[in-house]
């Protein structure tokens, strides 16, 4: 996926990693929203795991390119699997917030099975769209207090 996209482009496809990537910094209201939407097509599921817990958050140092643990981070996690169809779906997010891993969750094993896809991938492309500008205000206000001092 091409992450300068146009801002009125859409990808034909999203990869699982850029998916869950998209989803776990998404909107949780809308992401609710999505996910309950895909409920009734995609029947009965089965929780195998929905729990909170703290995850290691490994960093890597960019002057000497090594990795290292910052710190425990605070992790909701859910794995589902839709029954009907045999197929299995994750979600994590930073924080406590379990319904919206749930959702997540549902969304991943949704468009696994194509259920909803081209619902899920307008949401995806709009979530996107807001994250990079989001980001794009943050690193400019980031910018906006670099100080930049010469060495003797």
């Amino acid at each position: 996926m091409n992450d300068t996209m146009d801002a009125g482009a859409r990808p034909a496809s999203f990869s699982h990693a850029s998916m869950l990537d998209i989803l776990a910094r998404a909107d949780a209201k809308g992401i609710k929203t999505v996910a309950e939407n895909l409920l009734d097509e995609a029947g009965a599921v089965e929780v195998l795991v929905n729990r909170t817990g703290l995850a290691m958050l490994p960093y890597t140092d960019t002057v000497q390119n090594t990795a290292f643990h910052l710190g425990e981070v605070l992790m909701a996690e859910a794995h589902i699997r839709l029954a009907d169809h045999g197929v299995e779906g994750y979600g994590a997010v930073v924080g406590r917030d379990l319904e919206h891993a749930m959702a997540m969750a549902v969304i991943d094993a949704s468009f696994a099975t194509g259920i909803g896809k081209t619902g899920i991938e307008k949401f995806l492309t709009s979530e996107q769209r807001r994250q990079m500008q989001d980001d794009d205000v943050r690193l400019r206000k980031v910018e906006a207090t670099r100080v930049r001092m010469e060495t003797f």
